[in-house]
C-alpha cells in the first residue's frame, strides 16, 4: 500500500496500452564524491518513496578554470571529490545490489561528467555487474567509449541544460541522439521548458539561456525525451520539489524499465507522482509517428491533487488548453463514494528547530488505499555550505488500514521556502467518512464534508510552535481527466506535448510525441 500503484481501473488508457506508470530519480549525490550524507541512507531513502533511483558520483571536468584564481576553492572540491569516486566506486556496488529488489526497487549505477563546452552529462549503466566508469571530454567521444568498454547497456543525458554553453549549459550543436534518449529538463536547479517559467534558475552557475531550453531543441529539430530528478546534493533521492523522473514502461522489472528509458517513454515532474500520458494511435510520450491526415490525441491525467490546466504544446505553442473545472471529464463517475487524494502536512515552528513528528491515521466509513510520501531533504548543495546530512530517518508504516509514522521536520527557513514534509493518501468515502490523526500529543478528527469545504490547520503548542495541516480534498473530477483531443493534419518535422499544472502548483512534463517520415516506436 505504501507507494501502491494506480489500478487498472483508474488508468484505463495507460492499461489499454500495456504500460504503468513508475517514478523515480536518477540524478542525485551523497558523500560517494563529493555531496553531503551515507550511500546507505540515500538508498534507503529511496527506496521509500521511489520505484527506481540511481545514485550519481561527480567523475570528470575536462575543462575545470584551475587557472582562475577566483574559483579555486570550487576546483579544490571537484578535485578532492572526482578521487573520492574513484576509491568508492567498485565498492559502492555492494550497496546497490543489497537494496536493488526485481519487480519492486530497481537500483542502477551512475556517474556524471561536468563540462563547459558541452555541458554535464549524467551517464547510467544498466547493470549492477561491478565495472569502471568511463569518462571522456565531448558526447561523441563519450558514446565511443561506452560502446567500447561499458559492459551491458548504458545512457548519458544532459543535465540543468538551461545554462548558457560555456557555463555547463546544454550545446545542441553537440548533442547526440544515440547516446542521450532524453534530456533533464527540471530539477533543483529550476526549470528549462522556456526562457520564462516560474521556476527560475537559482544557483550561483547563473540564469537561465534562452538558447538551452527544451524547446530551443525542439525547434532545431532534434528528437529527445524529457525527465526531471532532485540533483539533491544530500543523500536524499526524490526530495520533494526537487524534481522526479516518471517513466512508462511494461511492468516494474529492473529490464522493462530500463527499456522505458531507453525508449523516451518518460515524463519530467516536480514532486507529486501524476500520471500524465498521452497517445496518437497507440504511440505514447517519446514515441515518433507517421505523419497523419487527421489526428486525435488521446488524453490520460491522474493527478496528485486539484488539477489546474492541462497544455497541449504543439511545435512550441500553445495548441489547447483544457480545464477539468470547466469541462470535467473524470475517468471515474461521480457517485456517493468517490476517492480522493488526502494530504496532511507537517512542519513550521520557529526558525532553525526542529520537531520529530510521531502519528498515525485511520479512516473511519472509508478505505485506505494508498499511501504517497513527499518528503524533503536538506537544502544543501555545495561541500562548502554545511555539515554531513542528518540521519533522522522517517519512518512508514501500513498495517491494516492503519498508517503510523515518525518524520522529522525542520522549520521553514524562510517565508519563501518550504521544508515541510507530507504524505498524501488515496482514499475511497463519501461526506460522512472521518479521518481520525494522533499528531504527536494531538488528536484530530476531521468529516470529510468539513474537508471539501477547505484545508484545516492547527499548531501543537502556541504561536511558533509546529503546525500542521489537513488539505482540502477534491472530488474526482478536480483531480482526473481523459479526453481526446484533435489535431488535424500531423506533419513531418511536428511535435506535440502535454503539460500539467496542479492548483498546489505541482507540475508534469510528458515527453513529445515526433511526426517524422518513418514511424519508430
Amino acid at each position: 500500500m505504501l507507494n501502491a500503484p494506480l489500478p487498472a481501473d483508474l488508468m484505463p488508457l495507460a492499461t489499454r496500452l500495456g504500460v504503468v506508470p513508475l517514478y523515480g530519480d536518477i540524478h542525485n549525490h551523497c558523500n560517494i564524491s563529493y555531496g553531503h550524507g551515507r550511500l546507505q541512507d540515500a538508498l534507503t531513502r529511496a527506496k521509500q518513496q521511489l520505484d527506481f533511483v540511481s545514485i550519481t558520483g561527480h567523475a570528470h571536468w575536462p575543462d575545470m578554470p584551475v587557472d582562475e584564481p577566483s574559483v579555486a576553492h570550487i576546483v579544490d572540491f571537484h578535485v578532492k571529490g572526482f578521487a573520492k569516486l574513484k576509491e568508492n566506486w567498485i565498492p559502492h556496488y555492494q550497496d546497490l545490489q543489497a537494496i536493488d529488489e526485481e519487480g519492486v526497487f530497481s537500483v542502477f549505477p551512475g556517474y556524471e561528467i561536468h563540462s563547459g563546452a558541452h555541458g554535464d552529462y549524467t551517464i547510467v549503466y544498466e547493470t549492477l555487474e561491478p565495472q569502471d566508469f568511463h569518462v571522456a571530454d565531448d558526447p561523441a567521444a563519450l558514446l565511443e567509449i561506452l560502446k567500447a568498454k561499458a559492459n551491458g547497456d548504458h545512457l548519458a543525458f544532459p543535465h540543468h541544460i538551461g545554462y548558457r554553453p560555456g557555463a555547463r549549459g546544454i550545446n545542441w550543436q553537440t548533442f547526440e541522439p544515440e547516446l542521450s534518449p532524453f534530456v533533464e529538463m527540471f530539477s533543483m536547479h529550476g526549470c528549462a521548458e522556456n526562457s520564462q517559467t516560474d521556476r527560475p534558475y537559482l544557483h550561483s552557475m547563473g540564469p537561465t539561456n534562452g538558447g538551452s531550453t527544451m524547446q530551443q531543441g525542439l525547434g532545431e529539430n532534434k528528437v529527445f525525451g524529457i525527465v526531471g530528478n532532485s540533483d539533491h546534493h544530500s543523500a536524499y533521492p526524490g526530495s520533494y520539489g526537487h524534481g522526479r523522473c516518471c517513466v512508462y514502461a511494461a511492468g516494474a522489472g529492473r529490464n522493462q524499465i530500463w527499456q522505458g528509458l531507453k525508449s523516451r517513454h518518460t515524463n519530467a515532474l516536480t514532486g507529486d507522482r501524476i500520471h500524465l500520458l498521452g497517445a496518437i494511435e497507440g504511440h505514447i510520450n517519446g514515441d515518433i509517428v507517421a505523419p497523419h491526415a487527421e489526428a486525435d490525441l488521446m488524453v490520460e491525467a491522474v493527478a496528485g491533487g486539484a488539477i489546474d490546466y492541462i497544455d497541449v504544446m504543439r511545435n512550441g505553442e500553445l495548441f489547447e488548453r483544457i480545464s477539468p473545472t470547466l469541462t470535467p471529464h473524470p475517468i471515474q463517475p461521480p457517485q456517493e463514494q468517490f476517492e480522493t487524494i488526502l494530504v496532511i502536512e507537517m512542519g513550521w515552528g520557529a526558525r532553525r528547530s526542529a520537531h520529530r513528528w510521531d502519528g498515525n491515521v485511520t479512516i473511519e466509513n472509508g478505505d485506505l488505499l494508498s499511501v504517497e510520501p513527499r518528503l524533503r531533504g536538506r537544502e544543501i548543495v555545495s561541500p562548502l555550505e554545511g555539515d554531513e546530512a542528518s540521519s533522522d530517518e522517517p519512518e512508514l508504516r501500513v498495517d491494516g488500514g492503519e498508517l503510523t509514522f515518525s518524520i522529522t521536520a525542520e522549520a521553514n527557513p524562510n517565508n519563501m521556502t518550504p521544508a515541510t514534509q507530507a504524505i498524501a493518501l488515496r482514499v475511497r468515502g463519501d461526506e460522512g467518512t472521518v479521518l481520525r490523526a494522533t499528531l504527536g500529543e494531538k488528536e484530530v478528527t476531521l468529516d470529510f464534508g468539513t474537508l471539501l469545504n477547505g484545508a484545516v490547520s492547527g499548531n501543537l503548542g502556541p504561536i511558533d510552535s509546529p503546525a500542521y495541516r489537513i488539505h482540502q480534498i477534491v472530488r474526482p473530477e478536480q483531480w482526473q481527466w481523459q479526453g481526446r483531443v484533435k489535431i488535424g493534419p500531423f506533419e513531418t518535422g511536428e511535435n506535440i506535448y502535454l503539460r500539467l499544472r496542479q492548483t498546489n502548483g505541482q507540475m508534469a512534463w510528458a515527453s513529445p510525441i515526433f511526426c517524422r517520415d518513418e514511424k519508430s516506436g
